[in-house]
């Protein structure tokens, strides 16, 4: 007697929860900011050192590339792909914050450094942001080669300094490299936005995969574009003003958007039915 076979079912399409996402006003992403800035004031001197090592960051990064500009912008560019990672202490500091847990530089050590606990108690946790961590990477390594082979390949004369971009790409009436450029960009950064913008909070905060993180991220979007276009370029916009102003913007810039962002992800999508990750104190 024959049986009938039974249909496959693939367990990313059939068992991936994703939390609720919340309403919220247009406006909304002001607010983060706000409440951002309020964290920030909680614990200055801990956020502040976060924003004072991704501005000496910034400036090695200028300082090693100052000759070789297709360097310099896919760097700069890339570093801001992957902020999310680097502001995952900040997300733990909103975090411990609005749990009335204790933050200190203690919380901030063990955010980075107490990997051989997660991966002996939660393992797949663990991979899950290692993973995130590592497509990120990949993209902003991505953008970094399209965008040196696009300057170095295109450009009507060799650019090696921020002077020589503006004077032969940015105001060339006679080439379209610059909006090229600008599309480009704009085409790369625009789903690792989507995809990012709060998946990292999710991922420290509980105990999700990279595709549940990710799906999540891209349905907040979709279900709010217009609040999520406005977050998206006040990012954009207070990191420009960080970079352009030698980077010492970015001491204070850092902490706020990163704290900003915990609370985009808290008021943006319910993640109350879905199990909590370990602490920075090594608790869940």
């Amino acid at each position: 007697m024959s049986r009938t076979p039974t249909p496959f079912v693939s367990r990313a399409s059939s068992d991936v929860f994703l939390p609720p996402v919340l309403p919220i006003v247009l406006d909304q992403p002001l607010h983060w900011l706000a409440l951002g800035f309020k964290d920030f004031s909680k614990s200055p001197w801990l956020s502040t050192l976060h924003g004072l090592v991704l501005a000496i960051w910034g400036a090695a990064i200028t300082w090693l590339a100052h000759d070789r500009f297709w360097l310099l912008a896919g760097s700069l560019s890339g570093f801001l792909v992957i902020a999310p990672v680097l502001a995952t202490s900040l997300y733990a500091m909103s975090r411990a914050m609005e749990r009335n847990e204790k933050v200190d530089f203690k919380l901030l050590v063990n955010t980075w450094t107490q990997w051989h606990v997660r991966l002996r108690n939660e393992p797949d946790s663990y991979w899950s942001l290692i993973r995130f961590g590592l497509l990120l990477a990949l993209a902003a390594t991505g953008w970094v080669i399209t965008s040196s082979a696009l300057i170095t390949l295109f450009a009507p004369v060799p650019i090696h300094t921020p002077l020589d971009f503006v004077r032969h790409v940015v105001l060339n009436n006679k080439h379209f490299l610059f909006e090229i450029w600008l599309v480009l960009g704009g085409l790369m950064a625009a789903p690792v936005f989507a995809s990012s913008v709060i998946s990292m909070p999710l991922l420290l905060d509980r105990k999700v995969t990279v595709l549940q993180a990710v799906l999540t991220s891209w349905k907040v979007v979709v279900t709010h574009p217009l609040p999520m276009v406005f977050w998206a370029f006040l990012i954009m916009g207070f990191s420009l003003l960080g970079i352009f102003s030698l980077f010492l913007g970015l001491i204070l810039i850092v902490p706020m958007l990163g704290h900003g962002s915990w609370h985009a992800y808290r008021q943006l999508v319910d993640v109350s039915s879905m199990e909590e990750r370990m602490s920075g104190q090594g608790e869940c």
